[in-house]
């Protein structure tokens, strides 16, 4: 069964995040995921304000991560999430923007991020299972570390953020409980994705069926196609910075023609950058359309790899303006567009 979930990034006013958050929840939604970056509100605070305002939806960082913040912190905190949600916390964990560390002034390579990753992941395993982990490894070192936080859901499952891959792909098969993966859009990318997912998951004696695998992409829907496709190109221009030259080729892109994209939006030149995002860029790099439209692409790139669940980064009007100054027409507000996903793109991927 398709999973569809709601992504945000938490710079709504509070008040308008958490009514986002309870028309998903209404409408049927999986999850309601948040970044948890220095650059917006703290997702981990929304969520805990979200327990006891939402019935059924999952509530969780898509994703955490384990440079900027310490594994049993994480598995602290979430576990925390979890007994106030009833068992609804989730938990995508991953090495974190790569834009976003170096303005703390931290080269993610030198760190060397999936096997960290991979060890953060079983230091927080003992912790949420044990209530108290001693660990001494390459990252990371705790003698008889406890804690009185305590999941409801046993076990706890932890899932991994990858983007680049093909090695986070076969440890994320190998060792997590779920995978999502970023801004990949291409029939070529999926296939790679998941050939190398597969690997890991033979070795841990799984198949995809028993594995959540996620694709978290760029989403807008509207009864106006065209008008998505322009309000697309906003996120568009400012994830590009984010995606490895790898990501990119992927999808027939070479780093060289979105340089001068990425050095505007350095320079703070955000209309330019825009304007420089052009029409196939976006169709490239985004789920943008009617709802017929986004079915379409879903249907023909991303689903047939074997993703089971659908991460939909929505941006609307009022993100727009907060970032560009520009308000578009055409688009529906966040809630608009969970209701045209849950009303007509769902119900589209479900029928034979």
């Amino acid at each position: 069964m398709l999973r569809f979930s709601y992504f945000q990034m938490p710079d709504y006013p509070l008040a308008d995040s958490i009514a986002m958050a309870r028309t998903a929840d209404e409408l049927g939604f999986y999850a309601f995921y948040v970044a948890d970056e220095t650059w917006h509100r703290d997702g981990w605070l929304l969520l805990a304000a979200l327990a006891d305002k939402t019935t059924n939806i999952r509530l969780g960082p898509n994703l955490t991560h384990v440079i900027l913040r310490d594994p049993a912190m994480i598995a602290q905190t979430v576990a925390t999430l979890d007994e106030l949600t009833g068992g609804r916390a989730e938990c995508v964990v991953s090495c974190g923007n790569l834009a976003l560390l170096a303005q703390h002034g931290i080269d993610v390579m030198s760190r060397r991020p999936v096997p960290r990753v991979r060890e953060a992941l079983g230091v927080m395993r003992t912790l949420l299972s044990d209530g108290a982990v001693t660990h001494h490894g390459e990252f990371f070192h705790y003698d008889g570390l406890f804690t009185f936080a305590r999941p409801v859901q046993r076990p706890f499952p932890l899932k991994m953020g990858a983007m680049a891959g093909p090695y986070s792909f076969q440890v994320a098969g190998q060792i997590a409980d779920g995978m999502h993966h970023a801004l990949g859009y291409s029939k070529e990318n999926y296939d790679y994705v998941a050939h190398h997912l597969q690997l890991g998951l033979q070795k841990s004696g799984r198949t995809l069926e028993d594995f959540d695998f996620g694709a978290l992409v760029v989403f807008l829907v509207s009864e106006d196609g065209a008008a998505a496709k322009a309000t697309a190109a906003t996120l568009v221009a400012f994830y590009l910075s984010a995606m490895p030259s790898n990501l990119l080729a992927r999808h027939g892109i070479a780093r060289a023609e979105i340089a001068p994209i990425v050095e505007a939006l350095d320079a703070g030149q955000i209309a330019k950058a825009i304007e420089m995002t052009s029409p196939e860029l976006v169709d490239k790099l985004s789920i943008a359309g009617t709802p017929q439209e986004c079915v379409a692409k879903l249907k023909a790139d991303i689903l047939p790899s074997g993703v089971n669940h659908v991460i939909a980064a929505i941006a609307d009007p009022a993100l727009v303006k907060l970032y560009t100054g520009n308000e578009p027409t055409g688009v529906p507000d966040v809630g608009g567009q969970l209701r045209l996903i849950a009303e007509h793109v769902v119900p589209a991927l479900d029928a034979p």
